[in-house]
């Protein structure tokens, strides 16, 4: 099943700690099969993003039962995820302003799954009700990592910024009305920000927070 235009990074592990990720939107249903079954011809896994359910009912019935699939964040596995890097306990700690930022923020969770990182998360801790945060805000000092994901003024990330000693990877969603413009008022925010030190990635890009959060991890570990 060759298909010219696919070329796999099949280095890229070795390159930089981390897969080649399959971005499924703007794919079609054979390119994606041509991908699956090279990955399969060479005995490797696979982290797909942003696969939409429409696309994986066109799969076929096989690529279908391979494939480890959650809806809300559009993700799916495709062979056995990373094992843990030893007992290092829980390290990462995700959180949500609403309920509207969760497709972002599992795409986070599910990437870090992949490579056998466990998240903590806190979801709908917004500053609309400040007292949702402060009331877990002394469990959620205790990861070093924290990702948060806001829409509209993004004013979470901010806030935690000014709390926590911890690493902050903000993520910007597109969630909200008017001058939001799509995420890019909170992105905007973000950046902005006067709390020190807060990086930043991609609007909905919970993907590439997931892969600032291992990046961080790994910088002081221990040679392997």
């Amino acid at each position: 099943m060759s298909v010219p235009e696919i070329r796999p990074d099949a280095g890229r592990a070795e390159r930089i700690g981390l897969d080649e990720a399959i971005f499924c939107a703007g794919k079609s249903v054979s390119q994606i099969e041509a991908i699956l079954h090279e990955a399969r011809q060479r005995g490797a896994g696979l982290l797909l993003t942003r696969l939409a359910a429409a696309q994986l009912q066109e799969l076929s019935a096989e690529a279908r039962a391979a494939l480890d699939y959650d809806v809300l964040s559009g993700t799916a596995f495709f062979g056995a995820t990373h094992p843990r890097a030893g007992d290092t306990g829980t390290r990462v700690a995700i959180l949500s302003a609403g309920t509207s930022d969760l497709p972002a923020a599992r795409e986070a969770q599910r990437t870090l799954a992949w490579y056998g990182e466990p998240a903590a998360e806190f979801h709908d801790v917004g500053v609309a009700g400040l007292w949702r945060l402060t009331e877990r805000l002394e469990e959620i000092r205790r990861y070093p990592v924290l990702i948060v994901a806001a829409g509209m003024d993004a004013a979470l990330a901010s806030v935690v910024g000014g709390l926590v000693r911890g690493c902050i990877i903000g993520l910007p969603t597109s969630v909200g009305y008017g001058v939001a413009s799509g995420g890019r008022t909170a992105l905007d925010a973000m950046l902005a920000s006067c709390a020190p030190g807060l990086a930043v990635v991609n609007i909905d890009n919970g993907y590439g927070a997931a892969c600032v959060a291992l990046r961080m991890l790994r910088a002081f570990a221990p040679a392997r």
